[in-house]
């Protein structure tokens, strides 16, 4: 599967897995700031973005698709760098191919399972009138009455375009899948050692996705890592790019 991609700058290659209901364009003022001192290659995964539409989704062949798309480029080894989803697909990526790593960075994820918490979202989204709708704002005005946060439709609303054969609109996503595939995302990454990867994991303070209690299991199993705590919620790279960028420069080099 040949996964789309941007590439920005030259030098050591840094590749950026966004996370669930992303694409790489979210991560593209960030790409280029990075590209100032390295290759970075954003990459759009399995059923988002532009990327090709499957029938299977899970962590075992998000890995697979990273080391196929590093065989592709010919990269025989490289630095990455993993948002939510995106850094869980990391963390089974370095547990199944950990020789193809330099460094990695997993921002704002652990390795337990999730309780949840996007049903709603991906509800509003599964009932929006994207078929029928004449205008980006029907779509909203639907999704804001589950969906009250600005900022998450925004988000959302960048997965959206034209069906230029048959009107109205269309999720970039695999939408139907990803509802399917829920369970599989929460889960956690079941390791039977440890990993001798040199990792970073970025906290935010502000989010509960990595909490002070799971930093100890995390260490125990990447024993070569360290947590880098920002004063941020989940969405770190979009309320703190700076801080996230210069913490990720000075790891990398």
């Amino acid at each position: 599967m040949e996964l789309n991609f941007k590439s920005y700058g030259e030098g050591e290659p840094v590749i950026i897995l966004h996370g669930l209901f992303g694409m790489l364009d979210n991560w593209q003022s960030f790409s280029k700031k990075l590209a100032e001192d390295f290759q970075v290659i954003a990459v759009d995964q399995r059923d988002h973005g532009k990327s090709p539409h499957t029938k299977e989704f899970n962590y075992e062949i998000l890995a697979i698709d990273l080391n196929s798309f590093l065989e592709w480029q010919n990269i025989s080894k490289a630095h990455f760098l993993g948002h939510s989803m995106g850094g869980k697909t990391l963390l089974q990526f370095s547990k199944n191919f950990p020789d193809l790593i330099k460094k990695m960075i997993v921002v704002d994820m652990g390795i337990k399972s999730y309780p949840g918490g996007h049903e709603q979202i991906i509800e509003a989204m599964q009932t929006a009138p994207i078929v029928s709708a004449m205008s980006r704002k029907e779509i909203d005005m639907h999704l804001a009455k589950t969906i009250k946060q600005d900022s998450v439709r925004l988000f959302l609303m960048k997965n959206l375009k034209r069906d230029v054969e048959n009107g109205g609109f269309q999720w970039k996503m695999n939408l139907d899948l990803l509802s399917e595939s829920y369970q599989n995302i929460l889960s956690a990454i079941e390791f039977e050692g440890s990993v001798d990867v040199d990792t970073m994991f970025v906290q935010g303070l502000k989010s509960t996705y990595i909490e002070d209690s799971d930093i100890k299991q995390i260490q125990s199993i990447f024993t070569h890592s360290k947590v880098v705590s920002i004063d941020a919620g989940h969405w770190i790279h979009a309320e703190r790019p700076i801080e996230l960028l210069d913490v990720c420069k000075l790891f990398f080099k």
